[in-house]
């Protein structure tokens, strides 16, 4: 499933939970697939200065894959952010979460994707 247009979080994780959920997967699997395509929409808004976005999703077999492209060259590099400070964790918050993330330049801009695969 792909969409283009601004997406919502909350249609986006709504879809999200609703095809894991069909197919089984473990709630706290779920909670971190959410929170990690949070992330990435979060970070085509402000970072990949995208107010359209394309998201896609796909589950091959025991795998999900989502894919979060914009129109921003810049290729994100995980920083440690100093101190207090309130951004500059969303790269380490997704390798955190998943078991697999990256980075493919496109012709336009650059696709951010993450992999997470179920235990059950």
């Amino acid at each position: 499933m792909c969409t283009r247009n601004t997406p919502s979080l909350t249609l986006s994780r709504q879809t999200l939970r609703d095809i894991l959920s069909r197919n089984d997967w473990d709630p706290e699997a779920i909670f971190n697939a959410e929170l990690a395509l949070i992330e990435l929409i979060s970070n085509a808004w402000r970072h990949g200065d995208t107010a359209s976005p394309v998201v896609c999703f796909s589950l091959l077999s025991r795998t999900l894959r989502v894919c979060v492209s914009d129109e921003n060259d810049g290729l994100p590099q995980p920083r440690t952010p100093s101190g207090l400070s309130e951004t500059g964790r969303g790269l380490q918050l997704i390798e955190g979460l998943t078991d697999r993330w990256g980075v493919d330049p496109q012709e336009r801009g650059k696709t951010v994707w993450y992999e997470l695969d179920s235990d059950t």
